[in-house]
């Protein structure tokens, strides 16, 4: 039987799985210093969740979602996004009972749709994704648009460029509505079936379709900046002083409509400029959603947030070629020599863990020469040699392997001994 890994998936084997870790621990590390908390929800939610979230008109809900009955005849997704899970999560929870507001938090896992696989965009990815929710302060928002921009450049890449726009709140995207439905209306029969049925359900949609983008319509469509009130007008203008004011350069884009119904007031992208991303250069996006929190059932809460995918990360960094250098390895390696003296490295090398070491033996009953090339190969910064004449004696043999030096220590105090040599290396 060939069983191969489902398309649109894949392994993150051993050698790189040290690369996802240096990216977890930079995702812990600035949330932490912008006070922000990991939360956790289930891989599969009810769909009508991201029915009622997402919208019923985006391609993810339409096209990309992967959904089943479980045995009680429920209709269950693996989550596309995840906003939609943490809001019901906060919902659910109450927790906008907490007398500390906005609740700030963030989320790494799976994330699940059934694309097209290509460079950059996987069946099943790992999304990164902040959301700051119970504040209706643009500060909050350039807050959260200061947090990716800083992930990006602490973690190397070069070349990002900052997109944005405001989507408006309810009065100016009813205005900026029917200016669309006017525009597209007497040639909807030129655009694909779906931007023939989003026409009326949810026009701005249209401007997300990647079948018609180069109508000529497109180009001359009603801007939503046209349409903005007072209100969402100085909403943006301070959003926007406000980035100013953090040395963090943008651009306006007013097609940028992002692919979520749930988005209103302030939309932005990250993109990477430069060679080697072919049609992909968007990095992550996000924006406000003011409204979520109310569709699912709590009481009013505005919010705002980003997602971003690891797998296309790790395509920039490989593009820029600024993959980190990790030092991997292990502190020491235990090379034994004969049977019993095996047996004694085994319960030498528990102790050595438990004190905090990081050691490893052979399983293999290699020659002791052979033993040495496995060490070289773990990258280990020192070898001990337990053979039957240091076993009798009470003592081994330990070498540092980077200047060859030599040394015997006792056995009964090796443990503790590697523990305050490993103290010193570090200073």
């Amino acid at each position: 039987m060939d069983i191969r890994i489902p398309r649109g998936t894949q392994d993150i084997l051993p050698q790189e799985a040290g690369i996802w870790q240096f990216i977890d621990q930079k995702i812990h590390d600035i949330c932490a210093r912008y006070n922000y908390r990991e939360i956790r929800t289930p891989i599969f939610e009810q769909t009508e969740l991201f029915q009622r979230s997402v919208g019923d008109t985006t391609d993810i809900v339409q096209k990309e979602m992967y959904t089943f009955k479980d045995r009680g005849d429920r209709s269950l997704t693996l989550r596309p996004e995840g906003t939609a899970s943490v809001v019901r999560s906060y919902v659910e929870n109450k927790m906008f009972g907490s007398a500390q507001q906005p609740e700030k938090l963030y989320y790494v896992g799976p994330m699940f749709r059934y694309e097209r696989p290509q460079s950059g965009r996987m069946r099943q990815f790992v999304q990164f994704g902040v959301e700051a929710i119970g504040s209706s302060d643009p500060a909050i928002d350039a807050e959260v648009i200061a947090l990716s921009m800083e992930f990006y450049r602490e973690i190397g890449l070069k070349g990002l460029k900052l997109v944005l726009n405001s989507l408006g709140d309810k009065e100016s995207r009813t205005a900026h509505r029917d200016a669309l439905i006017n525009h597209f209306e007497p040639y909807i029969e030129e655009f694909c079936s779906d931007c023939q049925q989003r026409l009326k359900k949810n026009p701005l949609r249209i401007l997300d379709c990647k079948k018609d983008k180069d109508n000529p319509l497109m180009d001359t469509a009603p801007s939503i900046l046209d349409y903005l009130n007072e209100e969402s007008q100085n909403y943006f203008e301070t959003v926007k002083d406000l980035l100013s004011k953090m040395d963090i350069d943008y651009v306006i884009d007013p097609g940028l409509v992002r692919g979520l119904d749930y988005y209103n007031n302030t939309a932005f992208e990250i993109m990477i400029e430069g060679e080697g991303f072919g049609a992909i250069t968007t990095l992550m996006g996000g924006g406000r959603y003011n409204g979520l929190v109310e569709e699912m059932g709590g009481p009013e809460s505005p919010g705002i947030g980003f997602a971003l995918s690891i797998e296309r990360l790790i395509m920039a960094l490989k593009t820029q070629d600024a993959l980190p250098e990790l030092q991997e390895g292990i502190d020491i390696y235990l090379a034994a020599i004969g049977d019993a003296s095996s047996q004694a490295a085994s319960e030498l090398l528990f102790d050595l863990r438990r004190a905090g070491v990081k050691a490893d033996k052979d399983y293999m009953n290699k020659k002791l020469k052979a033993q040495f090339k496995a060490a070289d190969r773990l990258n280990a910064k020192y070898t001990a040699v337990l053979g039957d004449n240091e076993r009798l004696a009470g003592k081994i043999t330990l070498k540092e392997m980077k200047s060859g030096e030599q040394m015997e220590i006792s056995l009964k105090d090796f443990p503790e001994h590697m523990k305050s040599l490993l103290r010193e290396d570090a200073r």
